[in-house]
């Protein structure tokens, strides 16, 4: 970030935000652990202490960044709606 910027956030749920610069993909949940191989990447990358729930227990999406998956319990289309509106 150059400076004089202002750093915008996505609200991720119970007060959790992350820097928009930083999500690489929202995804929805229900609709991408359906395949074999999203799952075995879930499985892998939550042993690993890649995968952080902000969820409550119940994950409607997920957001990729380089280095992290956030669980939020808001959907994924809520989330990408606060994308295009910033």
């Amino acid at each position: 970030m150059k400076e004089g910027e202002k750093q915008v956030f996505l609200h991720l749920g119970q007060g959790h935000m992350l820097p928009v610069d930083e999500v690489v993909l929202i995804g929805d949940i229900e609709s991408t652990t359906d395949s074999k191989i999203t799952s075995e990447f879930f499985d892998i990358s939550r042993e690993e202490g890649f995968v952080v729930d902000y969820s409550s227990d119940e994950p409607k999406s997920f957001v990729l960044t380089g280095e992290t998956i956030y669980l939020s319990m808001i959907s994924s289309k809520t989330l990408a709606k606060r994308m295009r509106g910033l």
